[in-house]
């Protein structure tokens, strides 16, 4: 069985973040382990309140795992700010995974930040030259471009995406969740290979909690696997768009996907 790392941020809703993480990794068919940067009050109606760990048992926590247990892949999610950043960025050039997921986990799909401003660049200069794949949605995208793109057509983005992987990355996948195109969604993927396109409809879906963790998390365990970039992204976009169309109808805001939908045998949970 192949292990996979989650570094980010803890959701008590269970939605969203580690939990989601693990869910992801679980239903993909990978060992999950985890170190938690942050512990995060929220629920299905947006964040509350956020408790940053000190970049000591943040890095303690890298250092157990690794020194111990064979780590195929780490995900990268929330971060909360610079010293953590630099952090964990020095851990993983020690130990130095052998595929390294980045989700740029800035602001919360109920708009609460996530990441302090001043650390993302920290963010771009320490820890995006050691990803393999960087996962950000449009949003993201602009902010680490310096690009307008919320009616960019594929040229721009993958200017955008070209822009980003100068700072070093080795592949951009850029979400196109936040377009507004009422029809379909497309994420663009970029690399020193060229860029490719993958579409889906868009789901009229209100429980959406959760997407962008699972989508990066999952990719990091089909990629530990040993999937080429192309086909882990295929199945993780058919993945996360199946737990969409089976959202959760949990609690009175945007309940979370379903990540073990399949494994109930087409059953809905009561």
């Amino acid at each position: 069985m192949y292990n996979v790392l989650s570094i980010a941020g803890s959701d008590s809703s269970g939605g969203a973040g580690i939990q989601a993480d693990l869910k992801a990794f679980a239903a993909n068919g990978v060992y999950g382990m985890t170190v938690i940067t942050a512990v995060t009050a929220q629920n299905t109606r947006g964040v509350t309140a956020i408790r940053v760990l000190d970049p000591e048992i943040v890095s303690a926590q890298i250092e157990a795992v690794f020194s111990d247990i064979r780590v195929d892949a780490v995900k990268i999610g929330m971060l909360a700010d610079g010293k953590i950043i630099s952090a964990v960025a020095r851990a993983l050039a020690r130990w130095k995974p052998p595929v390294l997921v980045l989700d740029p986990v800035m602001v919360a799909k109920s708009g609460h930040r996530l990441l302090a401003p001043e650390a993302e660049e920290s963010l771009i200069r320490e820890l995006l030259p050691l990803a393999d794949l960087l996962t950000p949605n449009i949003p993201e995208a602009e902010t680490l471009s310096g690009m307008e793109l919320q009616n960019a057509d594929g040229a721009l983005m993958e200017k955008a995406g070209r822009r980003i992987l100068e700072t070093g990355v080795g592949a951009v996948l850029i979400k196109g969740g936040h377009s507004q195109n009422p029809e379909s969604s497309a994420d663009i993927l970029i690399d020193a290979g060229g860029s490719r396109v993958y579409t889906a409809p868009r789901l009229e879906a209100l429980h959406t909690h959760g997407t962008g963790c699972s989508l990066s998390s999952t990719l990091a365990a089909l990629l530990a696997g040993g999937l080429s970039l192309d086909d882990a992204v295929r199945r993780a976009k058919s993945y996360i768009s199946e737990g969409i169309a089976h959202g959760i109808p949990l609690g009175g805001g945007c309940g979370p996907i379903h990540h073990f939908y399949s494994l109930y045998g087409g059953e809905e949970l009561a």
